[in-house]
């Protein structure tokens, strides 16, 4: 891999982050490596995304809770979580084309107005009691469309911001707000919602979007490489990018990891009926809460504390290392008659879940060039976004055939399976370094 790249673009801002700083003993070595924030333009980045982390989850939970207050039908819940999905996939797609062809910032600043656009209009239908799911269904679908433009664009950035070194901390300081706003965002909805009114969550949301288009306008240009620019975003540039994964094993293998991990072994689908059933005894309501929880409250963890793998440079390895350890953590849960050792477990998984983020974004970020990351994005953000909701689909059926229990441990074992037999077979994964 070529790391010059990185290094010439990041000019005097990286120095704060210099690889030749002395190395931290004791506890910091477990603390998060905060090396990126000392570069201005990241952080500027990473500022905007803790801000949306916790707005967009706002809007997460306020379109369903509209939907089923119209409705009153869960089945339309689902019908809007489609309607947003596929907008999402297709975009992402093309998003990934367009970021490699335009300057990545002016790509942030149009998706991210957009966004927050369409924040404004949820906002508009719902405080005027339009009470409209059709239009409710349009907007989702719009804003979906704005972030697979957007998501892209956001993490290709990252590699033109922060030496190579640092791509592993940077991931995991993104990764951990992220998963932060999974946590944070929902509580915080919940709480307002009755004090403030649903509608007010559509105008938070909308400012604090204000506040990442604002982020975004101070980042430097960012280009694509000489020549770039003249070519067309479409479905021969989708296409190249597919075939550049298919001639990249660790690329692609990167990308089967995620699918094993997330199709094979996410138990979501699952935890209604564990709540009701395994764990009834411990009450509905507080059992869901908690196995809901749980996956993204281990991931926080893992980001607070990532100091340590942050560094390593054997990526393949830790891919291989964290699904299996996800896998083991997915099945213990399973076999698991306590809903504390459940929850313990999924924690567990989270970390795992953390740690296998970092890296797999390091390697898409490290082992393509310039030219194609922001297409190699565009995929991810797909396989990151179906992936779960195949294994809805998956687990669901399996849950309501062996039970929810055996469904989850057989997920988790398969997962274990999967991974060590495609690490076994398959060399490129586990060779790769920086």
């Amino acid at each position: 891999m070529d790391t010059s790249e990185s290094s010439t673009q990041t000019g005097s801002e990286s120095s704060a982050g210099a690889p030749g700083a002395p190395p931290r003993r004791g506890w910091r070595r477990w603390a998060m490596d905060t090396r990126p924030l000392g570069i201005p333009a990241y952080r500027r980045l990473w500022t905007s995304t803790i801000v949306t982390a916790v707005g967009s989850q706002l809007t997460a939970v306020a379109v369903p809770k509209q939907i089923y207050d119209i409705t009153g039908s869960s089945a339309w819940v689902g019908y809007a979580s489609l309607a947003g999905l596929v907008p999402m996939v297709l975009f992402a797609l093309w998003g990934g084309a367009v970021a490699d062809t335009v300057d990545r910032r002016k790509l942030l600043l149009v998706t991210n107005t957009g966004i927050a656009v369409t924040s404004v209009l949820f906002w508009v239908q719902a405080v005027t009691s339009l009470d409209s799911v059709p239009v409710l269904m349009v907007l989702l679908a719009l804003q979906q469309a704005f972030f697979g433009l957007n998501a892209p664009a956001r993490t290709a950035s990252i590699a033109r911001l922060v030496p190579a070194d640092q791509l592993p901390a940077a991931n995991a300081l993104g990764s951990t707000v992220t998963q932060t706003g999974l946590v944070a965002g929902p509580l915080l909805a919940g709480a307002l919602i009755p004090v403030i009114g649903l509608p007010e969550l559509y105008l938070i949301d909308a400012l604090a979007l204000c506040v990442t288009v604002w982020a975004v306008a101070r980042l430097p240009a960012l280009p694509p490489p000489g020549g770039a620019g003249a070519r067309r975003a479409g479905l021969r540039e989708i296409g190249e990018g597919f075939r550049y994964i298919a001639g990249r094993k660790v690329l692609l293998l990167s990308f089967l990891a995620d699918v094993i991990a997330m199709v094979c072994g996410m138990p979501r689908a699952l935890f209604p009926q564990l709540a009701a059933e395994t764990y009834a005894s411990y009450g509905e309501g507080p059992a869901l809460g908690l196995l809901y929880a749980a996956i993204p409250v281990g991931a926080v963890l893992g980001g607070l504390f990532s100091g340590t793998f942050s560094r390593a440079r054997r990526h393949g390895w830790m891919v291989i290392g964290a699904v299996v350890a996800w896998g083991a953590a997915v099945a213990g849960c399973g076999l698991s008659g306590s809903l504390w050792w459940a929850v313990a477990f999924l924690a567990a998984a989270g970390v795992a879940d953390m740690v296998s983020m970092v890296f797999r974004g390091a390697i898409l970020l490290s082992a393509a060039t310039d030219e194609m990351r922001g297409r190699m994005q565009g995929v991810f953000t797909v396989v990151v976004a179906g992936g779960p909701r195949l294994a809805d689909v998956l687990h669901g059926t399996a849950g309501s055939a062996f039970g929810p229990r055996a469904a989850v441990t057989g997920g988790g074992l398969l997962v274990v399976a999967l991974m060590l037999g495609l690490a076994a077979t398959v060399p490129a994964l586990r060779r790769y370094r920086i």
